[in-house]
This record gives C-alpha cells, sequence and structure tokens, in this order.
C-alpha cells in the first residue's frame, strides 16, 4: 500500500518532480539507456546482477531479496550469465532445496572489467568539477542515497521466532551492550532447542513483531505487546507495550527510526490498543528525543526492567 504525502499539495508536487527530473538526467549520464551497458556487451539488468553475485556470492533467494527481483526474471538473467560461461548454479551445500551462484573464472574477469569500466565512468563524470563542486556532490549523493533507500525499507510483521527476526533482536541486543555503561544481559533465555517466551508475548494474537529490511538485510525492528485490556482508571481500551525498537547506526538520520515508531502505534491500534508505551534508557538519548518529538508523555515507572531509567506513554486510538 503506498503511504501518503503530507505537505502543501504544490509544495509536493515540486518535490516530486525534482525528484523525476533527477532519475532523467542520471540514467541517461552514467549509461542505463545503452543497450551494451559501459560497452560490457550487456544490458544494465544482467551486468547488474554480475556485480551484485561478484560483490556477494550466495543463494538465488539471497540474490532475489537484495535486488527485489521475482524468481521468473531473475532465473532468465541467470541463464544468459550461465549461457556466457560466467556463472555457476549449483546445489547449496548446506541446503540441497537452495541453489548456490558463483561467478567462474571467466565471470571472475568480466567482474573487475566491470569494476574499472564503472569507475571511469563515475571519474569522467565528476572530472569537469572542482575538488569543492566534487565534495559538494558526494555529499549530496550520499545524503540522497540514504534517504532514498530509508523511503524504500520494506516494514514487514514476521513470526518473532523467525530467522530474520533473530538476526535483528541479536543486533539490538549487541548495541545495547556495547552503548550501556554496564552492558546489557539480556537474560539467561531459553534453553537450546525451547521457544522464547518473549517471543510468544510478541506474536499474534496479543502481539506483533515488524522488521524492515533493505536488500534483503534487516536494518530496523521493533514490536508490540498486549500489557492488559485497559483496567488503568486513565485508559479506556487495552494497553500496549512497544519492545525491542531498534535502527541501524548507519540508517539513523534519514527518519526511519520516526517511520518505524509511527508503524508501531498503528500494529498496536490494530491489537485494540488504546493507549501504547515504552521504556528506555538514559544512554539513548536519542530515542528519547524522538519519543518527546512524537507526542509522548513521560510517565512513572510501570514495569521492573533495570535498565529503564524513562517511561513514556502514548494514546493511539
Amino acid at each position: 500500500m503506498t503511504e501518503p504525502i503530507s505537505g502543501p499539495p504544490a509544495e509536493v508536487a515540486d518535490q516530486v518532480e525534482v525528484v523525476r527530473r533527477f532519475n532523467r538526467s542520471y540514467t541517461q549520464r552514467v549509461g542505463v539507456l545503452e543497450e551494451s551497458f559501459l560497452g560490457t556487451g550487456m544490458p544494465l539488468g544482467t551486468a547488474r546482477l554480475l556485480f551484485e553475485i561478484g560483490t556477494a556470492p550466495g543463494t538465488t533467494r539471497d540474490l532475489r531479496a537484495r535486488l527485489g527481483l521475482d524468481s521468473g526474471y531473475l532465473s532468465r538473467l541467470l541463464r544468459r550469465l550461465e549461457g556466457d560461461g560466467l556463472v555457476a548454479v549449483v546445489p547449496d551445500p548446506d541446503d540441497r532445496r537452495r541453489r548456490r551462484v558463483d561467478l567462474t573464472p571467466a565471470g571472475r574477469r568480466a567482474w573487475a572489467d566491470l569494476e574499472r569500466r564503472s569507475a571511469d565512468r563515475a571519474r569522467d563524470l565528476v572530472a569537469p568539477l572542482t575538488h569543492r563542486q566534487r565534495g559538494r556532490l558526494a555529499a549530496a549523493l550520499a545524503e540522497a542515497d540514504l534517504l532514498v533507500r530509508a523511503a524504500t525499507v520494506t516494514l514487514e510483521r514476521v513470526d518473532p521466532a523467525s530467522e530474520l527476526a533473530r538476526a535483528a533482536v541479536a543486533a539490538y541486543v549487541a548495541e545495547l551492550d556495547e552503548r550501556f555503561p554496564g552492558g546489557f544481559d539480556p537474560g539467561s533465555g531459553p534453553a537450546p532447542g525451547e521457544p522464547d517466551p518473549e517471543d510468544a508475548r510478541l506474536a499474534p494474537p496479543s502481539g506483533a513483531f515488524v522488521v524492515a529490511t533493505s536488500d534483503g538485510e534487516p536494518v530496523a525492528c521493533g514490536g508490540v505487546r498486549t500489557l492488559s485490556g485497559g483496567t488503568d482508571d486513565d485508559v479506556v481500551g487495552g494497553v500496549g507495550e512497544i519492545k525491542r525498537m531498534w535502527v541501524h547506526p548507519g540508517w539513523r538520520g534519514a527518519g526511519l527510526g520516526s517511520r518505524l515508531l509511527r508503524h508501531l502505534e498503528g500494529v498496536s491500534r490494530d491489537l485494540g490498543h488504546r493507549e501504547v508505551r515504552l521504556d528506555t534508557n538514559g544512554t539513548l538519548a536519542e530515542a528519547v528525543a524522538m519519543y518527546e518529538r512524537a507526542g509522548y508523555r513521560r510517565i512513572a515507572r510501570y514495569n521492573d526492567n533495570p535498565y529503564a531509567e524513562h517511561f513514556f506513554a502514548k494514546h493511539v486510538g
């Protein structure tokens, strides 16, 4: 579903036109429109797939996730690369149901040639600019890249016990352990092979867990669980709690945290909550500031979390 765009219609229209104009200009100047991309004899889609395989070999599922390709189109591109002797598609030794894709020796030479041609095109593109102009361009493109990637991140409800969710939570725990002065101990956790009780609380019907992915990798996550049926004197309706909210450090500053928070508030409403609560540690100053900007009010301690120092609530019904 397309998210609504806020702002004055005329201003939004101008912003959309700027993006469209940049797309037209940039695609022409970097050779996207050429039948033989950068003179390699391959169209852009095939060359891009070759680059991805050479940069990070993996399974066909990995490639689909990273590039956002449907299986049919990916299969056609792989057949061409196989036919040219540039890649080998074989059963994955770790899981014979999957297919692994690697470059052949000829493919590695083609990949190196593509790298050289791409660098030469970029160098030629910026050569007429002064040192200061190149710095401005690099900073602007880095900012644009971050914002475009943040805007195209996929927010998806997943099983909190899934591999994707566990990878996101592991990154969340590792960062807290690094940032908290005394480290972070999430507890003893479940015995090997046993389900995590916290996963059950963040799973339907009383909870939900959301992971934001980009190029198939988790870059943010957060969960909502039901705290009560709304028996508090000042709350009409259910009470929910946001847990395990994390954004990859490299993605901060692009609004992904605020977008994820709004999304989790919507999830909380879907679960029947009129109010959502959360706690955080004072070390996470950027999180405290974000919650306050989002309209959360400070409340008294409502749990026994030993790491929590600030407590917030917001009506979302």
